[in-house]
């Protein structure tokens, strides 16, 4: 049986949210799945990816092929790099300890690139926030000294010419 490793869609309109599932090639999309070994949430910024590295290696190992854009999650999340890894042990140029090593100090270097991306994100967003607020508060004063020169009735000077005639 070929199997594949791809999404399969949940969610509401155009708030998609995906299962990762292992499934036979042959079935739905959205149909029977031999295992579901993770979720991805594209909607949120950076996406949200939910995936069990073990499980995904394992089934990589007995022959399942991921489709394009889960090829692309594999690949974000580390799974296909310890595959490579993996294969390296039994090709005798690695060992086990090499493995765990090697994958840690990937783990640790993306996620500090992910919280790099978060934290880029929100400080952005922050200034972003406060030029739109500045800008408003600039408009706002322009219209509050607007109304105010409106409102105050214009002041009468008496004709200081006739005051000092007489």
């Amino acid at each position: 049986m070929a199997t594949k490793i791809r999404l399969q869609r949940h969610g509401k309109k155009r708030k998609p949210f995906y299962h990762i599932v292992i499934a036979d090639s042959r079935a739905k999309r959205d149909g029977r799945y031999i295992e579901r070994i993770g979720t991805y949430n594209p909607v949120t910024n950076p996406a949200t990816i939910d995936l069990d590295i073990e499980k995904a290696v394992s089934w990589l190992q007995t022959g399942a092929q991921p489709t394009d854009t889960m090829r692309a999650i594999l690949s974000y999340t580390g799974a296909l790099y310890k595959n490579h890894l993996i294969n390296g042990v039994a090709k005798g140029a690695l060992t086990e300890a090499d493995v765990a090593t090697k994958f840690e100090a990937w783990t640790a270097q993306k996620a500090e690139k992910i919280q790099a991306k978060k934290d880029g994100l929100s400080s952005s967003s922050s200034a972003e926030l406060a030029k739109i607020h500045a800008a408003e508060k600039e408009v706002n004063e322009a219209r509050e000294k607007e109304i105010a020169a409106k409102n105050t009735p214009p002041v009468e000077e008496e004709p200081a010419a006739s005051e000092e005639e007489e």
